[in-house]
């Protein structure tokens, strides 16, 4: 099998061939393709790829600038760009915190900055594999997940996937906080749904009865993993349910914003400035490996800090890395057929249209994953894997709050997507002033201006001469 990587310089692609090499995707790719527009990038990361110790077999390498190279006789694409680069991610988080609001990459206005970015260039990409690889499955990892997956729905139709290892990661935690740990690519009784970061885990019944509202009444059990710290018992029993962690950006909205400007520098701060001085040390490394990994450890253990208590670590399976290449290479094993006895059985959250759901009897009409949330939208909930792709299976219908707040979200993130596809600016300010970490034309008016002045690529919504209403 030909695996291509558009975005093969990116940070976490080590993560992705150390897993081809050796582990239960051992030999799954013969032909591994990293694709980039930044041919230093590329230099660095295969200089880290070379330096890597690995017990089992390498697949080949190859290194390429030429998309429509790339491309050819590719079975899958994972797509993991960021147009911009990690500079545009300090840009979409600071313009948010010097308005007051919260400042974060992929929730919020920073979200809509990047999306704005994001899916132009995925678009590109899609319609490139439509000509060059038209078989192909995409596998999508670009930020916003969920938002960049639906804009690329009706180019791709269902060859295109969205991932995200955290939602996955709460409902595998939760199981072995409750006793109950789960199968990899096993789901048997799990209720979750939402939107890429923004989804909770309402059920955990692995064997038939429900662990969750005894998980949620013991205080030990909810310490002992990060979402039960982070949350808080009280909050958790009053919802009823484990939410995502991104949620923590709107459930403690102020708290999360001064938290992040008493940081020394943002996230996106500390990974441009990381990565300028780290890229050009791994070409000249004879230990690139080891720079790589050192780095690698220093990221994860910043992540989402702002939500921590100072001096609280995170948990060492969290430290040791592989989250989104295990869940990519699991999807890309059950959309090649699998092995038995995973053949068929692969259970995985994936970002998918909402319907048509498996498991419905013939002839009955056709359901939604997530009730309440239009049948073409991209959700967020636990699918059914096969050769044929994946599809959502059925949830409960969701509590009037997160319904609420899942239309809320996906009302901005189809605004975002209406703007680059029709050049609309006026949905550009739309989207902005009706994000509820927003909630204001005038803010969503400085906003997107700050944006066009950062990005010239955002010119051509300038062009359009809309204005916020009532300016």
């Amino acid at each position: 099998m030909r695996l291509m990587i558009a975005g093969g310089g990116g940070f976490r692609v080590p993560l992705v061939y150390r897993a081809l090499c050796s582990g239960r995707f051992a030999g799954l790719v013969d032909q591994l393709v990293l694709y980039d527009v930044d041919p230093a990038r590329l230099n660095a990361v295969e200089a880290v790829l070379r330096d890597m110790p690995v017990e089992g077999s390498r697949p080949g390498v190859v290194v390429s600038t030429d998309l429509a190279a790339s491309l050819r006789d590719t079975d899958v694409v994972f797509a993991a760009i960021r147009p911009g680069g990690t500079a545009g991610r300090v840009i979409d988080e600071q313009v948010a915190l010097d308005l007051g609001l919260l400042g974060q990459e992929t929730t919020g206005a920073g979200g809509i900055s990047f999306a704005l970015r994001s899916i132009p260039r995925m678009l590109d990409l899609a319609q490139a594999m439509r000509i060059h690889c038209p078989d192909a499955w995409l596998i999508n990892f670009t930020n916003p997940a969920g938002m960049v997956t639906e804009a690329l729905v009706p180019v791709l139709g269902r060859r295109v996937v969205g991932i995200c290892d955290s939602a996955g990661g709460l409902v595998h935690r939760a199981a072995a906080a409750a006793g109950s740990p789960l199968p990899e690519g096993r789901l048997d009784g799990v209720g979750y749904y939402g939107l890429n970061h923004l989804g909770w885990l309402y059920r955990l019944a692995p064997g038939g009865k429900d662990l969750l509202p005894g998980l949620l009444s013991d205080h030990a059990a909810l310490a002992s993993i990060e979402e039960g710290r982070l949350f808080g018992q009280h909050l958790l029993q009053m919802l009823g349910c484990l939410p995502n962690e991104y949620l923590y950006y709107y459930y403690a909205t102020r708290q999360a914003t001064e938290a992040i400007r008493r940081l020394a520098e943002t996230r996106g701060t500390s990974i441009h400035h990381q990565q300028g001085t780290l890229y050009p040390e791994l070409t000249a490394s004879s230990h690139a490996y080891a720079a790589w990994d050192a780095a690698r450890l220093s990221r994860e253990e910043g992540y989402l800090a702002e939500s921590r208590a100072e001096g609280e670590q995170r948990d060492e399976q969290d430290l040791a890395g592989g989250g989104y290449e295990r869940v990519a290479l699991a999807v890309m094993r059950a959309l090649a057929g699998g092995t038995p006895p995973e053949a068929g059985q692969t259970q995985l959250i994936l970002n998918v249209p909402n319907s048509p759901v498996t498991g419905v009897a013939a002839g009955s009409p056709p359901e939604a994953a997530v009730p309440g949330l239009p049948a073409d939208a991209v959700v967020e909930v636990p699918c059914q894997v096969t050769a044929d792709g994946a599809l959502p299976l059925a949830q409960d219908p969701p509590g009037g709050q997160f319904l609420t707040l899942m239309r809320h979200i996906k009302e901005v993130e189809r605004l975002t997507i209406q703007a680059v596809r029709e050049g609309s600016r006026e949905a550009a300010l739309q989207a902005f002033a009706a994000h509820p970490l927003v909630g204001s034309p005038d803010l969503g008016r400085k906003l997107l201006e700050s944006y066009e002045d950062a990005f010239p690529e955002l010119s051509a919504l300038r062009s359009k001469g809309m204005t916020a209403p009532g300016t």
